[in-house]
């Protein structure tokens, strides 16, 4: 496994960086630890503006873009580190975060910081959220990022954000603030984060005796810079269109939230898309595809998703929360 040492604080780079590791065919597995300026990271999924203050991100410059995993937006600043893994030769029905939250896990209780995974995909400390982690996997090949809030200004985190009341019920919490913390509140010795950063790659190495140092030829960083103008700085990618609707519903499930907006007319779906923070691997265009011309009912609605693979697009969640959700 190969460590990439990555100093860019440029989000758009930083994640065009992660695609083009997980779409390379080279049979080697990669681990980054990188940093944003201020940033929020929004889902695969998700509808930005619904996401962000928009204003108030506007007012402080804070960047927005889209990831290429599911789950909810987060905050990034220069307090907060960030870690991936991209691992090759994993099933496509894999979604273990388990396996990979651990070796953070492990590298804080030797800091001497008490930390779990905690409901779908967070860490927490006390109880107290401090790490969002997400997934995707494509042709036998894992990417699981997650967020590690060190020494982040909080209060810009909550003004950011705009957080549905739904997820604060499912948390039991009354505001962004209150559910989030910093790692550094709990540490005995005061310490940066790049002395953090350091630390926990060190302990990372004790874990993974395999894991080594390696860097990224000329030609990758060229296909980076590239891949980084063509998409991940675009208004398309990052924002998109917003289909004309005259439906819109959803709820929060297990496997998390989903809204859809739908244009029905004369009993017909003519056109239909899906939002939220779930988890899942399949384009949902092929989803909506299939129920686009159908008769807004139960039955054909459910005849349509019956003939797709529903894990693969919504992980945790079942046709007939999807029903639901639509009718």
């Amino acid at each position: 496994m190969l460590y990439i040492r990555n100093e860019s604080t440029n989000p758009y780079f930083n994640l065009a960086m992660e695609e083009y590791l997980f779409n390379l065919n080279d049979g080697q597995s990669y681990v980054l630890l990188w940093q944003n300026e201020p940033t929020i990271v929004v889902g695969k999924h998700q509808n930005t503006a619904e996401e962000i203050n928009r204003d108030y991100v506007k007012e402080k410059g804070i960047n927005v873009v889209r990831r290429i995993t599911g789950g909810g937006a987060v905050y990034h600043d220069l307090g907060n580190l960030n870690f991936t893994f991209i691992i090759k030769g994993l099933e496509k029905s894999e979604f273990d975060f388990r396996k990979f939250t651990m070796p953070i896990i492990r590298a804080l209780k030797k800091l001497g910081v008490e930390s779990e995974l905690s409901g779908r995909n967070d860490i927490t400390i006390d109880g107290r959220k401090f790490s969002g982690n997400a997934q995707a996997v494509k042709n036998g090949k894992l990417l699981h990022h997650g967020t590690l809030l060190f020494d982040s200004q909080m209060e810009e985190l909550a003004k950011a954000l705009k957080v549905s009341e739904d997820k604060f019920r499912s948390k039991g919490v009354k505001s962004v603030r209150a559910r989030v913390t910093n790692i550094k509140d709990y540490l005995k010795d005061d310490i940066s984060v790049s002395e953090f950063k350091e630390l926990l790659l060190k302990y990372m190495l004790d874990e993974d005796a395999e894991l080594r140092e390696g860097e990224l030829s000329k030609e990758a960083m060229n296909e980076i810079n590239s891949l980084t103008e063509r998409k991940y700085m675009s208004w398309d990618w990052n924002y998109g269109e917003s289909p004309e609707f005259n439906i819109k519903q959803g709820n929060r499930f297990e496997g998390g939230k989903i809204e859809v907006l739908a244009n029905i007319k004369d009993g017909i779906i003519r056109g239909i898309k899906f939002y939220g923070d779930f988890f899942g691997s399949g384009s949902l265009e092929e989803v909506e595809s299939a129920l686009i011309g159908k008769r807004h009912e139960n039955e054909e609605i459910r005849s349509a998703l019956a003939k797709l693979n529903i894990e693969e697009y919504f992980k945790n969640i079942t046709i007939d929360d999807i029903v639901n959700c639509i009718l």
